[in-house]
């Protein structure tokens, strides 16, 4: 690829202002000042702009985190810390997540800048199941997975949630999978059944699950086969 599209694709600007960064001595190729847009960039060499390093993408990327509480799913926000403290990827900016999480919710998240990835995720088109961890702040009903299982009536919606499968863990604690994506879904599903949630983790999307090796705020790349497995058939 030449220096000049690499730098446009990189630092997301034009052709001619790649090329006037070039000209202002402002790019290392292998430590050597290099002002030819032309000059070809292959996948060994070390490119660096102002002393930042960055590299040449082979295809797209995939990360699963686990997202720990306090910190939003965006890649910018004004008035709170975002996920993308935690990713040490060149441009990391451009990644986005696949199927956000409150603030306050933790668990899994997946990254991507596959946009088409990730629209099978987000998509209601494509049901992609999600499965939550919930801890309640009263005893759990027990008529609540076959609540659920039926679908309930959302405050301020006209239409029945999707069936749901709940799992109980103890009193206050259940697995839940959804298969959509309303806002704010599984507190709303609870608020609805005169219940509050007051915490929730996400353990699966799909068929890929929260490594158990993650702490909070760690992250790893994705498998080929956790990647292939999105929008496969089940």
């Amino acid at each position: 690829m030449r220096l000049d599209k690499f730098l446009s694709q990189q630092l997301e600007v034009s052709r001619a202002i790649a090329a006037r960064e070039l000209r202002a001595k402002r790019v290392t190729v292998d430590g050597e000042m290099v002002r030819d847009g032309a000059f070809k960039v292959l996948p060994e060499h070390q490119v660096e702009y102002d002393g930042n390093l960055l590299q040449l993408q082979v295809g797209p990327r995939y990360f699963m985190l686990n997202k720990p509480q306090g910190y939003v799913c965006s890649t910018d926000d004004p008035d709170h810390p975002t996920i993308l403290y935690f990713i040490e990827e060149p441009t990391a900016w451009k990644l986005h997540a696949a199927g956000r999480l409150d603030i306050d919710t933790t668990g899994l998240v997946l990254l991507t800048d596959d946009g088409q990835w990730s629209h099978r995720i987000t998509s209601p088109r494509h049901h992609c199941e999600k499965t939550y961890r919930v801890t309640l702040e009263h005893p759990l009903r027990e008529d609540t997975a076959q609540l659920f299982a039926e679908g309930v009536q959302l405050h301020g919606e006209k239409t029945l949630t999707k069936p749901a499968t709940l799992e109980a863990l103890s009193e206050t604690e259940v697995r839940l999978t959804i298969s959509e994506g309303r806002y704010h879904q599984v507190k709303r599903m609870f608020a609805a059944i005169g219940n509050h949630v007051v915490a929730l983790h996400r353990e699966r999307i799909g068929e890929i699950m929260l490594d158990d090796e993650l702490e909070p705020g760690e992250y790893r790349p994705l498998t080929e086969e956790e990647v292939a497995s999105v929008g496969a058939p089940r």
